[in-house]
């Protein structure tokens, strides 16, 4: 035996993968689409309207086009835009202790830290609860609004889409509503609250979120951008 057979064998066995990764050109990755649940690759194909593709793996949504979606989405960022204008300067709450009367909107919320050292969190509320969904709602008005009136896509509406997606998880009106709700529960023993018509104009604006995101399929806007460039 010789010394390169003797270093061969104390050297461990190479492993070798049952299903090697297939090797993809890039025509044939085009071609493909990733699930964005547990990124399954999938075989990109058309989806009729009123059908919906799901991944084979975790059977998540992959695409699921529906007549009138875009209309549908284009007056929901309409609505939740009107609901957070009256969110900001209508009363939100009214607390009255000892007969002393406060009223406080959304607006005068955000100002009561402009001062000091907590001017930062002024910024940072003004800018998750209000600057961020506003600038998705007007992204996706922008975007979808000449699609939906048969017209080509608005000049980068690319990149105001991409932009409106990525800005999703920061735009966190949810978690504000459910804070003032927290809050709620555990001042109302302590002095007598009454809700303004601002709070309910921010739930609704919650729920507005919610059905928007519901009805938006975010695989056929991107097909649709490509379609209307051609």
């Amino acid at each position: 035996m010789s010394l390169a057979d003797i270093v061969a064998s104390e050297l461990p066995p190479q492993i070798t993968p049952a299903f090697p990764p297939p090797a993809f050109t890039a025509e044939q990755a085009e071609q493909l689409i990733a699930c964005p649940l547990c990124d399954t690759l999938h075989e990109e194909r058309d989806v009729a309207t009123g059908e919906t593709a799901r991944c084979a793996r975790c059977h998540e949504v992959l695409e699921a086009p529906r007549s009138l979606a875009m209309t549908r989405i284009i007056m929901l960022a309409l609505s939740a835009l009107v609901l957070m204008v009256a969110a900001m300067f209508f009363p939100f709450l009214e607390l009255s202790v000892a007969g002393r009367v406060q009223r406080s909107s959304l607006l005068d919320t955000i100002l009561a830290f402009s001062s000091g050292m907590t001017a930062p969190l002024t910024i940072a509320m003004a800018s998750l609860i209000v600057v961020l969904p506003s600038v998705r709602f007007l992204s996706l008005v922008y975007v979808l609004a000449p699609m939906a009136f048969g017209h080509r896509p608005a000049r980068h509406a690319e990149f105001f889409f991409r932009l409106a997606d990525h800005l999703r998880p920061w735009a966190m009106a949810e978690v504000f509503i459910v804070g003032v709700a927290v809050a709620l529960v555990k001042v109302a023993g302590l002095a007598h609250l009454s809700i303004g018509p601002a709070f309910w104009a921010f739930v609704a604006l919650v729920i507005v979120t919610v059905l928007k995101d519901t009805f938006m399929c975010r695989v056929t806007v991107w097909k649709t951008l490509e379609q209307r460039r051609q």
